[in-house]
């Protein structure tokens, strides 16, 4: 009896192997035969004032026969106020689209509003686009109590600066590559001191800098980074949950204006630091006047860029380096932000069982075909590929359809949306060319890559905290400059009487409300 039963068991279970790929497929053409899911989805256009994809576009048909999905656009107006009225209005009237471009501070009112439906489940549904667009970073952007309530796409790119020294001047003079500040000091004063070019004269130094200056990296600014990062005090604030605050109320930022000091006092700063304003400090390192730098990638490696320095030192050879440790190992190239764009589902699209169809047509971007297809457009009729397969607007029928022109532009008006600043399409950007000169291979995205494998110090958000008002701001910039030129004597006494004026003065204040606020919007690491 028990053998005709799993006789009778191992037919039946055979019957239905045979028969799954039948129910599965019938299925499928049942679900289809149902009809499409409408999305709905609000874009950042690409470029606004070139049009949205026309009704005939290839792309919405491809969508159709391939995820059942009937994809409905709609541009965002290009004005960000504009934006978050629309996306306001729509909310007030429980009317939000399914999937939308929105910006954080939006999205922090809407998500208590129970109108934004969490993410998190997705994530694993979308593995492709998963690695290329979203990290813990980006995750963490849009993240309320524990949950994430935004996909956090890549904006602008980061990290694309980097700590350089005169390879050549370091092998003239019989130098290491330092590692420490000491080390650091060691080299600054001999590329100020021993002729490290060999012309015999006294007209180089070690480190050179101008002021550049924005709401995270406050005076003296992101080219002195490295040196404020050796001791734990780069970008304006600390955005860590364990010490959060004004970076200069730390007392380790007094050791930092100490050894800044002794690089002015010494001379091996290019003394005219204070100065130069950005094409002068460029001008300078292309000139041969200093040996140590923090440089962005392209403003280093782009061909222009860099043809002058080649032109006037064929030998010459910058190198990479990691940015110094400081007394108690801490080392950084400086802080970096992040730039994302939003992308919401609204819980009304969730609670209609939408989500994993919004995860699939997703994946689908992320795919080798959605990324060309949104990206560049068609192959032969917007875009052809070079020998290095990167697409390029070259040997076209109709060169007004190329994805460059205004003819093609409007077949990649979601390109953000399948960008995450790969190499792809980063090589149509930084090309690599062979120098007039020295005949040297170069690349910019090589040096970006580089640059990027440094230390850094997470900072995203911290550009969105508040900023001291005109009279604050003045006395920070200016006691701080007073104290590095010596017009107030640097002392311990002196700058605790210093920062005492300045909270004061409201930098108390200052700091209370930007931790304050990057506690209420998330931003602490």
């Amino acid at each position: 009896m028990k053998k005709h039963f799993s006789v009778l068991i191992a037919l039946v279970a055979l019957l239905a192997f045979v028969a799954a790929p039948v129910f599965a497929q019938g299925a499928t053409e049942a679900t289809k035969a149902a009809g499409p899911t409408t999305i709905e989805l609000w874009y950042g256009a690409a470029i606004t004032e070139a049009g949205p994809p026309p009704s005939d576009w290839v792309g919405f048909q491809i969508i159709k026969d391939k995820l059942n999905i009937d994809l409905k656009l709609t541009a965002l107006p290009s004005n960000e106020s504009d934006q978050d009225v629309k996306i306001q209005a729509a909310a007030a009237a429980n009317n939000l689209p399914d999937l939308f471009m929105v910006r954080r501070d939006v999205l922090t009112r809407l998500v208590p509003q129970g109108l934004i439906a969490p993410v998190d489940g997705l994530y694993e549904k979308m593995p492709v686009r998963t690695a290329t667009h979203y990290d813990a970073v980006s995750k963490n952007h849009a993240k309320f109590n524990g949950k994430t309530y935004g996909l956090a796409d890549p904006g602008s790119i980061i990290k694309n600066e980097g700590l350089l020294i005169r390879k050549d001047w370091l092998e003239n003079l019989g130098l290491s590559v330092p590692t420490t500040t000491d080390e650091l000091l060691n080299v600054m004063r001999a590329f100020t001191e021993n002729d490290p070019d060999g012309n015999g004269k006294n007209d180089t130094w070690g480190y050179g800098s101008f002021q550049e200056i924005n709401n995270y990296e406050a005076w003296p600014g992101r080219r002195l980074e490295p040196i404020f990062g050796a001791f734990g005090v780069e970008g304006t604030w600390n955005m860590t949950a364990a010490n959060a605050g004004l970076s200069i109320l730390k007392p380790e930022f007094y050791n930092a204006m100490v050894y800044l000091k002794k690089m002015v006092d010494e001379g091996v700063m290019d003394p005219n630091w204070l100065a130069y304003k950005k094409d002068d400090f460029r001008a300078a390192w292309k000139q041969g006047r200093f040996g140590i730098m923090r440089e962005q990638n392209a403003a280093f490696a782009a061909q222009s860029n860099y043809a002058p320095f080649d032109k006037n030192f064929p030998e010459g050879e910058w190198m990479i380096i990691d940015p110094p440790k400081g007394p108690t190992g801490k080392a950084s190239v400086g802080p970096y932000t992040a730039n994302f764009r939003l992308y919401a589902i609204s819980a009304k699209a969730a609670k209609e069982g939408k989500s994993e169809k919004i995860a699939e047509l997703l994946e689908w971007m992320a795919s080798d075909e959605g990324y060309y297809l949104l990206g560049w457009g068609v192959e032969g009729v917007n875009y052809t590929k070079d020998a290095n397969g990167i697409p390029v607007a070259k040997n076209l029928p109709n060169a007004d359809l190329a994805f460059s022109a205004p003819g093609g532009q409007t077949v990649t008006q979601l390109r953000n949306m399948v960008f995450y600043n790969g190499d792809i399409e980063l090589y149509a950007r930084y090309p690599k060319y062979i120098t007039e000169t020295s005949k040297k291979e170069m690349s910019a995205l090589v040096v970006l890559r580089d640059m990027q494998t440094r230390t850094w110090t997470p900072a995203i958000g911290s550009d969105t905290l508040p900023i001291p008002n005109a009279d604050l701001k003045r006395f920070y910039e200016q006691g701080l400059s007073e104290f590095i030129t010596g017009k107030r004597t640097l002392t311990s006494e002196n700058w605790t009487k210093w920062l005492d004026e300045f909270k004061k003065l409201g930098g108390q204040d200052w700091n209370d409300k930007g931790v304050a606020f990057a506690k209420e919007n998330n931003l602490l690491n």
